[in-house]
């Protein structure tokens, strides 16, 4: 699954790494629910981590589609709120 993380560039995941990102989607999803900013932006940068850590980052001229679109880790709240569709940032 190829995913863009805006301003940074495209990463090939897995679908073996679905799991622990849904986890971490929903635990991002739940801080936002629930207006804790300081939970949203612990939750935010290790979603972003973990992605990072576990894909492979495609060279800038890839023409690949991005399957997924992540916000920027500096993204606020509401940016986030307006990108989550019915399953989160990331669908299960």
């Amino acid at each position: 699954m190829i995913v863009r993380i805006m301003g940074e560039g495209q990463i090939d995941i897995s679908a073996a790494d679905l799991d622990v990102l849904n986890t971490l989607d929903a635990e991002l999803e739940a801080a936002i629910e629930a207006g804790e900013e300081e939970a949203f932006r612990t939750r935010l940068h290790a979603l972003l981590d973990r992605v990072r850590h576990v894909g492979k980052a495609l060279p800038d001229d890839s023409l690949e589609s991005s399957e997924l679109i992540l916000p920027p880790a500096d993204a606020s709240m509401e940016e986030v709120r307006e990108m989550l569709g019915n399953e989160g940032l990331i669908p299960g």
